[in-house]
């Protein structure tokens, strides 16, 4: 988790992913990189279906939101004690290995999600905030763009800034592949926590391992880790998983993301869907 991106567009839960970046940048030395993310022109052109007319967003006040942003970020990393480096050299593998956390910002950010989505694909982990239904939360297409697009996990900040990351992890465990390729990019967490549950739920399985037998193959990798099959109930496996992370005293929850498709999910629910919108705590997903 050396290389942490994080786009950056004014919404309330800014200061919540500005703390969890920072939290995992100290426990991993990390650079953080922050880019403004901005909408392209062709993605906010709503056409007036009675008058016939389009309306564009104002090009000018967008490009003064995203430096605002872009404000508010090196701000926080600063107040923070983090030094500032030039992208161009600051990973160089001497510099990488030897330094602290620190942050820079890319300003040439060309603006649309596509641009994200290709660009996260060179750092550990990408970090947004938890999407929401108002103007004034992130937006859910930022964190698709980044889960289903670059190959990378996300790190889902909660809506307000947490006081410890990684320190006692619950594996929301399903058997799929979505949730091993989660706990495969997890291992750096799993390898410094404090203690780590596999929790699975039952009416919430595909045909894979049991929490048990991931319990297990955790320990050959040096990892202690107790496991939990929760019987079934009037709670959802969503609604599991967190009521479990709050009683164990949980900081980070690993959940692989859609293993239902995103269409069954907006129709019928699934704990995916779940998590995105009552996850209290920081989580990292994968796809």
């Amino acid at each position: 988790m050396k290389a942490l991106l994080v786009p950056i567009a004014l919404h309330d839960a800014l200061p919540s992913v500005f703390q969890t970046a920072l939290l995992v940048a100290q426990r991993f030395g990390s650079v953080i990189e922050g880019v403004s993310l901005r909408p392209a022109l062709a993605e906010y052109v709503p056409v007036d279906m009675v008058g016939g007319m389009t309306w564009l967003r104002d090009e000018e006040a967008d490009r003064a939101e995203a430096e605002s942003a872009g404000q508010r970020f090196v701000a926080f990393m600063e107040s923070a004690g983090l030094p500032r480096r030039d992208p161009v050299g600051s990973c160089a593998p001497e510099v990488a290995v030897s330094a602290g956390p620190r942050f820079r910002w890319r300003n040439d950010a060309p603006p649309g999600d596509a641009f994200l989505g290709q660009y996260a694909r060179l750092f550990a982990a990408t970090i947004v905030g938890r999407p929401g239904a108002d103007d004034a939360a992130p937006r859910m297409t930022t964190v698709e763009t980044a889960l289903f697009e670059s190959g990378r996990p996300i790190l889902l900040a909660p809506p307000r800034p947490p006081s410890s990351l990684g320190e006692s992890i619950i594996i929301a465990w399903n058997g799929s592949t979505e949730t091993a390729r989660a706990v495969a990019f997890a291992m750096p967490f799993l390898r410094r926590a404090r203690r780590v549950m596999v929790l699975s739920a039952e009416g919430g399985m595909v045909p894979g391992p049991s929490a048990e037998e991931v319990a297990r193959s955790l320990a050959c990798e040096g990892i202690e880790a107790s496991h939990r099959a929760h019987p079934a109930g009037r709670l959802t496996p969503g609604e599991i998983f967190l009521e479990e992370a709050a009683t164990f005293g949980c900081d980070l929850l690993i959940k692989g993301a859609y293993t239902q498709s995103r269409l069954r999910q907006m129709i019928f629910g699934g704990p995916t869907s779940h998590i995105l919108s009552h996850a209290q705590l920081p989580v990292l997903m994968a796809h």
